[in-house]
C-alpha cells in the first residue's frame, strides 16, 4: 500500500481541525481515534457539566457552533457537534483504533524516511504524523504518603460525574485548577467540602476575554519552545468565580483552602507542620478524596522517535517537533485548550504540506540528476 501523506492520531478538536486543513491542502491521510464514537474527551465529561459551565468551546473550522440550551449537558452537545462535523466534511476517521507506537520505518534518525504507526496487529505507513492525543487518557495523581492505607473512596476528576453521590459526605478536593473550582462549586451546597492545594491559587478579576486567552497561550508556548514540560493555560490566566460558584463562595469554602497534607491516614489526612490555616498535628476526617490534579500529555506512543528534550518536554517550533520535523504536535502545551487547538490544526497542516512538497522536489531533483548523469 502506498504510504499516506499524513496520519492524525486523535479526533478531538485539534485532530479534526488538522484533518480539515489537510484535506483542503490535498494531503492523503487518515485520522485514527481511540474512542468508539465521536466527541474526543467531551463524551467522557460529567453529566452535570452543562454548556453554561464550560469555559468555552471554540468552533471548528468553517462550522459555526449550533445554538444550544445553556442547560444542556456538554457531553451530549459537543460530541454531536463533532460527529456532524466529521460527516459534513467527510473526514477520514477510523475508530476505534488505539495507537500504541510510532516508529521509524527505515534507518533511525533519517528525517525524510517513513514512519510506521502501530495499533495492536494493525499498521499504517506515513510520511508525516500529526499527534492530537491530548491529555484525557493520562490523569495525574501526585504521590502523598499514606494514600494506600486510606479506607475512603478516591477518584480523579476525570471520573467525577456530578454531586449526587457525595451528598452528606466529607469530601477533600485536591488541586488548584479550574476543575477543582468547578467541582467545589457543585459539591459545597450538598457536602462538607475541604480544599487543599500545593500552591496558593492565583485569582483573577473580570471575565475571560479572547485577548487574555491568546496571551496565556503565548506564555505556555514559550515553555514548549524551550523543551520544558507544558503547563496548563489556566496556570497562566489565573482562576475566577462564575455565578455557578457563588453558593460555594458564600459558604466560605474557597477562603478555607489549606496546604497539601503531609500524609494520609485510614480515615483522613494529617499535617506535620504549620501552614496557612493548619497547625502541626492537625487531622481532618475525610470520606472521599477527589483528585482534581490535572493530566499529562498522552505521548508515550511517540517514545520510539526520541522526541524529548533535556528539559523533559518535547521542544516545538510552532507545532513541529524540533527533534523530528515529520512530527507535528497539536493539543499539546499551548494548543491543549480550545483557544489554541484550531490554530494549531491549521499550522500543522501547513507544515505537513510544506514538508511533503520539499521532499517531492528533492526527490525530483535527485531523479533529474541521476537521469542527466546516465545520459
Amino acid at each position: 500500500m502506498e504510504p499516506l501523506g499524513s496520519i492524525v492520531v486523535g479526533a478531538g478538536q485539534a485532530g479534526l481541525s488538522a484533518s480539515y486543513h489537510l484535506r483542503r491542502r490535498g494531503v492523503p491521510h487518515v485520522v485514527l481515534d481511540a474512542d468508539a464514537a465521536p466527541g474526543g474527551a467531551w463524551q467522557h465529561r460529567a453529566h452535570s457539566l452543562t454548556m453554561a459551565d464550560v469555559h468555552g468551546v471554540a468552533q471548528l473550522p468553517d462550522e459555526p457552533l449550533p445554538d444550544v440550551d445553556p442547560a444542556a449537558a456538554a457531553r451530549d452537545v459537543v460530541p454531536a457537534y463533532f460527529a456532524d462535523y466529521e460527516r459534513r466534511h467527510d473526514l477520514p476517521v477510523v475508530r476505534p483504533v488505539a495507537v500504541h507506537a510510532v516508529r521509524p520505518a527505515g534507518e533511525d534518525g533519517d528525517p525524510h524516511g517513513l514512519l510506521v504507526v502501530e495499533a495492536g496487529d494493525r499498521t499504517w505507513t506515513t510520511r508525516t504524523l500529526v499527534n492530537a492525543t491530548g491529555t484525557w487518557r493520562h490523569p495525574f495523581v501526585p504521590y502523598v504518603a499514606g494514600v494506600p492505607g486510606f479506607r475512603g473512596r478516591q477518584l480523579h476528576s476525570s471520573r467525577y460525574d456530578g454531586p449526587a453521590a457525595f451528598a452528606g459526605l466529607r469530601v477533600l478536593v485536591v488541586g488548584g485548577g479550574a476543575s477543582a473550582v468547578q467541582i467545589i462549586g457543585e459539591l459545597a451546597p450538598v457536602a462538607d467540602v475541604s480544599w487543599v492545594t500545593r500552591r496558593a491559587p492565583v485569582w483573577r478579576d473580570g471575565e475571560v476575554e479572547e485577548f487574555d486567552g491568546r496571551a496565556a497561550v503565548a506564555l505556555v508556548e514559550e515553555r514548549v519552545r524551550r523543551g520544558l514540560p507544558p503547563r496548563s493555560v489556566v496556570s497562566v490566566t489565573g482562576l475566577f468565580l462564575r455565578p455557578q460558584e457563588e453558593a460555594a463562595r458564600r459558604l466560605g469554602v474557597y477562603d478555607r483552602r489549606r496546604p497539601m497534607p503531609s500524609r494520609f491516614t485510614a480515615g483522613g489526612v494529617v499535617w506535620d507542620r504549620d501552614g496557612a490555616g493548619v497547625r502541626a498535628g492537625d487531622h481532618l476526617a475525610v470520606d472521599v478524596v477527589v483528585w482534581a490534579t490535572g493530566f499529562r500529555p498522552v505521548v508515550d506512543h511517540l517514545s520510539p522517535l526520541r522526541l524529548r528534550a533535556p528539559g523533559g518536554g518535547i521542544a516545538l517550533d510552532g507545532t513541529t517537533a524540533v527533534a523530528d520535523p515529520r512530527v507535528q504536535l497539536v493539543g499539546y502545551g499551548p494548543s491543549a485548550s480550545t483557544i489554541g487547538a484550531n490554530r494549531a490544526g491549521r499550522a500543522a497542516a501547513v507544515a505537513v504540506r510544506r514538508l511533503l512538497t520539499a521532499d517531492a522536489e528533492a526527490q525530483a531533483a535527485a531523479e533529474d540528476a541521476a537521469t542527466g548523469s546516465v545520459a
